[in-house]
């Protein structure tokens, strides 16, 4: 019996022991250093240790597995490969990689041979480059560094293969095969000998682009190759920058990942936060569709798959989704129904037989208001109107604001349709809504403001004839350019230059 826990314990021993880093720096002062990990597109402090003579050890057992950076002073740092195994290297500076020996890990002798390689073949093309830049492109000079260049390309791809094909189960042939693209068949070609599909290519490319990285293997995470993978996935330089695009692929993507793994949770949120933020319009419809989908629904168990969001946030962001699920691109927003500047006239957007409808949010004591609003009475009444399209104005009117409201339209001949919350209906609401809902208005009228997201003014919504809404947040010289556009007058003069403090203020309120 007592053998039998002597062996064990040897067993842990030396478990234990195969996880240690221990590294050795020559030339390197006595001092504090700093393990460094990768997770995404960011590196962050692991752990901290003490270097003596050289020498630094770390406890492996508190890492992840991926790709690892001993931080030194002067911000110098050296990466390596972390997979559950013992680490022993040494190295110097200033070039660590050309002076690294690996004295334990098969993992990092293949990490830093493959490392060594791919800075050679670097090295060697940016010479050939710099030569064959000085040639003229039909001299033979010119074509014999093309070909060697090309051979370069054969030769580093070769290796790779050949890292990929014999180390399939290693971390270090993961990231190698994550940072290859798909090869890509020849194109279908007709009898004639052309072309089947001209973008076959690219289709191809896209369709298969994550056919090299295990997406069920998490710790391709904790390496600096894969964010930057999905990031050019899911940009412009790869996807049509339109929001049903970019929705159709990312589910597509996301369906395949396992939803308790690390994966599904950083590609979920990667996506959905990128688009939630983008500056291209209308890409919040990605949000809004991720967010239904994935985050605002139960899994089969009547459970959540967003596990590592708290109770209170993930509720605000379907509150957010909810809402924004009525503004998105495509999609007819809900109707407004309020009282215009008689108090007593009531008025709605639906109703309008207009080509466009402009949804205009603002409020008298704005400043920004205060400059724009003017420019889009000088843009309806000098060109809009006439081209049948409609501006539809909802002003902030309760309390001392109803005055300065009806003032302000006065003052600056606001001739299009107005119509606001007024302190009259507000307060006859505020005691009985059923007063006025459904006879005269609705909730969603009387609530507008949470309806539409309004917290920042002034806020355009751009609606096409079936009041479907086809651009938001714009300055006025955008608006007025767009609307040329769409009408064929591009050519028509324009009343209003780009103003960038406008057009900033419009992308921060969109």
């Amino acid at each position: 019996m007592n053998k039998i826990i002597l062996l064990l314990s040897l067993i842990f021993s030396a478990f234990a022991f195969s996880q240690k880093i221990k590294l050795k720096v020559t030339g390197e002062k006595d001092t504090t250093v700093f393990l460094v990990k990768y997770y995404g597109k960011g590196m962050y402090y692991a752990d901290t240790a003490q270097m003596k003579g050289g020498v630094v050890e770390f406890d492996g057992k508190k890492q992840k597995p991926g790709v690892l950076a001993l931080l030194l002073s002067g911000q110098r740092l050296f990466d390596f490969i972390y997979n559950n195994d013992e680490v022993q290297l040494e190295t110097q500076g200033p070039d660590f990689v050309k002076a690294m020996k690996v004295k334990k890990s098969n993992e990092n002798i293949l990490f830093l041979n493959y490392i060594s390689f791919m800075n050679e073949q670097s090295v060697k093309s940016k010479e050939l480059k710099e030569l064959r830049d000085k040639q003229k492109k039909d001299d033979e000079t010119y074509k014999k560094l093309s070909i060697d260049l090309e051979n370069i390309t054969k030769n580093v791809i070769a290796y790779q293969k050949n890292i990929v094909n014999n180390n399939p189960s290693t971390l270090v042939g993961k990231i190698v095969k994550m940072s290859m693209d798909v090869d890509i068949p020849e194109s279908p070609k007709k009898s004639d000998g052309s072309l089947l599909d001209s973008n076959f290519s690219y289709n191809y490319f896209r369709d298969h682009y994550f056919d090299n990285i295990d997406l069920n293997e998490d710790n391709l995470l904790n390496t600096p190759v894969f964010h930057n993978k999905l990031e050019f996935y899911f940009s412009p330089k790869m996807l049509i920058p339109h929001p049903d695009t970019v929705v159709k692929y990312a589910y597509r993507f996301v369906d395949k990942l396992n939803p308790s793994s690390e994966m599904f949770k950083y590609c979920l949120t990667y996506i959905t936060s990128n688009f939630e933020k983008s500056n291209i319009m209308g890409m919040d419809k990605v949000f809004v569709r991720m967010g239904q989908r994935y985050y605002c629904v139960k899994n089969p168990n009547g459970k959540t798959n967003i596990t590592w969001m708290e109770d209170d946030k993930l509720k605000d962001l379907c509150k957010k989704v909810e809402t924004y699920k009525n503004l998105v691109q495509g999609v007819v927003p809900p109707n407004i129904t309020l009282l215009d500047t008689s108090d007593t006239k009531w008025r709605d957007f639906y109703s309008l037989k207009s080509d466009y409808t402009i949804l205009y949010f603002w409020d008298p004591e704005c400043g920004h208001c205060k400059k724009t609003t003017p420019k889009l009475g000088e843009l309806y009444s000098k060109k809009l109107k006439t081209r049948n399209i409609e501006v539809f104005a909802i002003g902030k009117a309760i309390g001392e604001d109803f005055n300065k409201w009806k003032k302000f339209i006065k003052e600056n001949n606001l001739n299009f349709i107005n119509v606001a919350l007024t302190e009259k209906l507000y307060k006859a609401a505020l005691e009985d809504a059923r007063k006025f809902v459904p006879q005269f208005t609705t909730v969603e009228s009387l609530n507008y403001q949470e309806t539409y997201d309004i917290f920042s003014t002034p806020k355009i919504f751009v609606l096409d004839k079936d009041k479907k809404i086809i651009a938001k947040s714009l300055s006025i010289s955008q608006l007025e350019d767009m609307l040329d556009h769409l009408q064929g007058k591009k050519n028509e003069p324009k009343l209003f230059p780009p103003d960038p403090e406008e057009e900033e203020h419009a992308k921060e309120n969109k």
